[in-house]
C-alpha cells in the first residue's frame, strides 16, 4: 500500500546530488527520511488530508547544506559579542568600543570578534590604543582568524598577562622595548586566560584552547546560559540552509550540552564534535578520544574525530612555512607540533580507528601533516580514514599529487581565499613569495589532482552564511598576474558543500543528496541557482530548512 507522506515539496528545480538522477521536480518526506523523489504529479499523489505541501515556486531544493568546519561555541558567543568585521581606524574602533561597552554596563570583558589586521592605520592595536579608548574596564579584540588577540593593560592585568608568561609552543605573549607586553597575544596559549575573563567564562572557547572541561566545573545556571547560547546558534546556522555542522574543537563538556539539548528536542542541527588534542597533551589522553567515539554515535551528535593544530596564520607570520616570510627575514612561521610528536599522535589516532583533522595553513605545515598521515599508514597499514587537511592557503608543487595518493581530504573554506572579497588581499612580498600564488588557496588544483575535496565557513572566522562562501568559489576575484585561477563550477561546489561533506563524515547514503531513503535534510532557496548570475549567487537566502524531516528555519 502507498505510503502517505507528511510533507510534499513540489514545483521545484530540485539537485538531488545524485549522478544517475540529477534532477527532479518534487520531493516527498515521511516521518525523518525522504520517501519519493521525482515529478510535480508523481509526488503530489503521495500528500493525504494531512500532507504539508510546499510549492517552491521554481526555486532550487537542495540536500540541507553540511558546514564541515566550524567553532559552534564561538560562533555562537560571538553573537552578542561587539563585530568588528567592517571597523577600520581608530576613530571607527573608539565609536564601536565606546559605544556597546555604554550600553552594557556590566560586561566584564569586552569583546571584540572579526578584528582586522592592520586595523588602525595598517598596523595593529597596542594596549596602549586600546587604553586611550577605553582604559578603566578590560578590553580583547579577537582577529578574525581565532588565533591573534589584542588585549588593553586591564585586561592583560587581570589575566596575568602584562609582565610576560610562558607560553606553549606556538604561543606568545609579545613584549614590548619596556618589557611589558604589548597587547598582542599569539594563538590560543597566550589568549586563553583573558578570554577567560568574558561573560562565558572562557567556556565557549575550552575546547579550542585546552580540549578540557570547565574547571571548577560550570554551574547549572551556567550550563543553561551555555545551552541557551548554542540554540541561539544552531538557529542562526539554520536559517543559513545548514543542517550538519562538524565542529573543529571539542571536550566532553560540549557533547554532554548537545546530549541535553537532543534529549530536549532542541538540537536542530546534526553535529560532529572532536576531541582536541594539543602540543601539551600526553598521548595517553587520546583515550579520551575513543572513549568520546564511543559514547556518542548518534545521527545528531557524534565524535570520531581528533582535531590538531600544525601551526598558526600567515597574518601573524606563525603560519609554517618552507621558506622565510618575503617580509619578515628569519622567520618561517612556528610549528605546534614536532614532527615526531606529531607522527607519534597520528599513528596512535589512527591506530583507534579514530579520523583526524589538522589545522594546516603553511606549506611547511602541509607537508608535515601529510608526512604524518604517511606515518600512520606505514605504522597501521591503508585503511580507508579520511584523514583531512583543514585550509591549505599554501601548497608545494611536490606535495599537490600526496593528498590524494595518502586517501586525505582537503578541508577548504573559498572566503578565506585572498580573491574572495571579504579580507584584504596580501601586499605584494609580504607574506606570500611570488612564486607559491599559483597555488594559494588552490582549490581548482587540489580538485585536479584528484583529492576529494570539501568545503566550510570556519565561522566565527567568516559568517556561517553558505551563499556568499559558494559565491567566492564560483566568482572569484581577478587579483592579476600570479595568482592561479582557481574558479570552481556552480555543481562541483555545491557538491563540495552537500555529498561530499557527507562522505567525508562517513554518512554516504544517509545524507547529502536527495534520495528516497535518505535523512530527510533538504533546504529550499528562494531563487533558482543554475539561473543566477554568479557574482549574484551570495545574495540568495534559503526559504525553508528541514533537518530530520522537521522545519528547522522557515523565512
Amino acid at each position: 500500500m502507498e505510503q502517505t507522506a507528511d510533507m510534499v515539496i513540489l514545483n521545484g528545480r530540485v539537485l538531488t546530488m545524485e549522478d544517475t538522477h540529477p534532477r527532479a521536480e518534487a520531493l516527498a518526506l515521511r516521518g525523518r527520511r525522504i520517501l519519493a523523489v521525482g515529478g510535480t504529479d508523481e509526488i503530489r499523489a503521495l500528500a493525504g488530508p494531512g500532507t504539508r505541501i510546499v510549492d517552491a515556486g521554481g526555486n532550487t531544493v537542495l540536500p540541507g547544506f553540511i558546514d564541515s568546519h566550524v567553532h559552534l561555541f564561538q560562533g555562537s558567543a560571538g553573537l552578542d559579542f561587539l563585530s568588528l568585521d567592517t571597523v577600520r581606524g581608530a576613530e571607527a574602533l573608539a565609536e564601536a568600543i565606546r559605544g556597546y561597552a555604554a550600553a552594557r554596563p556590566d560586561e566584564p570583558l569586552i569583546v571584540g570578534t572579526g578584528a582586522n589586521y592592520g586595523l588602525i592605520g595598517g598596523r595593529n592595536p597596542t594596549r596602549h590604543d586600546l587604553d586611550a579608548i577605553l582604559a578603566e574596564r578590560p578590553v580583547a579584540l579577537l582577529a578574525p582568524d581565532i588565533h591573534t588577540v589584542w588585549a588593553n593593560t586591564r585586561a592583560l592585568e587581570m589575566a596575568g598577562l602584562l609582565d610576560g608568561a610562558v607560553c606553549p609552543e606556538g604561543s606568545s605573549v609579545v613584549m614590548g622595548a619596556d618589557g611589558r607586553a604589548t597587547g598582542e597575544l599569539l594563538e590560543t596559549g597566550a589568549f586563553g586566560p583573558v578570554l577567560k575573563l568574558s561573560r562565558t567564562g572562557g567556556r565557549d572557547m575550552l575546547g579550542y584552547v585546552t580540549g578540557a572541561d570547565p574547571e571548577p566545573p560550570a554551574t547549572a545556571a551556567e550550563r543553561a546560559a551555555d545551552k541557551a547560547l548554542i540554540a541561539r546558534g544552531l538557529a542562526h546556522a539554520a536559517a543559513r540552509g545548514i543542517t550538519t555542522l562538524h565542529n573543529m574543537d571539542g571536550n566532553f563538556y560540549q557533547l554532554e550540552l548537545l546530549d541535553e539539548m537532543e534529549a530536549a528536542g532542541d538540537l536542530i542541527c546534526r553535529i560532529q564534535i572532536p576531541f582536541h588534542l594539543k602540543n601539551f597533551d600526553p598521548l595517553e589522553r587520546l583515550a579520551e578520544a575513543a572513549e568520546m567515539h564511543a559514547r556518542y554515535r548518534g545521527e545528531r551528535l557524534w565524535s570520531g574525530r581528533v582535531k590538531m593544530f600544525m601551526d598558526g596564520v600567515m597574518e601573524s607570520r606563525t603560519a609554517l612555512m618552507l621558506r622565510d616570510y618575503p617580509d619578515s627575514p628569519g622567520n618561517a612561521g612556528e610549528a605546534v607540533f614536532q614532527p615526531e610528536h606529531f607522527n607519534a599522535a597520528c599513528i596512535r589516532a589512527d591506530a583507534l580507528g579514530l579520523q583526524i583533522s589538522v589545522h594546516a595553513i603553511g606549506d611547511l605545515a602541509v607537508r608535515r601533516t601529510l608526512d604524518g598521515y604517511a606515518a600512520a599508514r606505514r605504522a597501521n597499514g591503508p585503511r580507508d580514514s579520511r584523514h583531512r587537511i583543514e585550509h591549505i592557503e599554501s601548497i608545494h608543487p611536490d606535495d599537490l599529487p600526496r593528498i590524494h595518493g595518502l586517501g586525505a581530504v582537503a578541508s577548504m573554506q573559498p572566503r578565506h581565499a585572498a580573491f574572495a572579497g571579504f579580507f584584504d588581499p596580501p601586499a605584494p612580498d609580504t607574506v606570500l613569495h611570488a612564486d607559491q600564488l599559483p597555488l594559494a588557496f588552490a582549490w581548482a588544483d587540489i580538485r585536479r589532482s584528484g583529492a576529494p575535496l570539501v568545503f566550510s565557513t570556519d565561522w566565527p572566522v567568516v559568517p556561517v552564511d553558505v551563499m556568499p562562501n559558494i559565491q567566492a568559489a564560483v566568482a572569484p576575484r581577478d587579483l592579476g598576474p600570479g595568482w592561479g585561477d582557481q574558479r570552481q563550477g556552480l555543481m562541483e561546489t555545491l557538491a563540495s558543500y552537500t555529498r561530499g561533506n557527507a562522505w567525508v563524515e562517513f554518512s554516504e547514503g544517509e545524507k547529502g543528496q536527495l534520495v528516497a531513503g535518505q535523512f530527510g535534510d533538504v533546504v529550499v532557496l528562494d531563487a533558482d541557482l543554475e539561473a543566477t548570475p554568479p557574482e549574484a549567487i551570495g545574495a540568495v537566502a534559503p526559504m525553508m530548512t528541514i533537518c530530520g524531516g522537521c522545519v528547522t528555519y522557515e523565512a
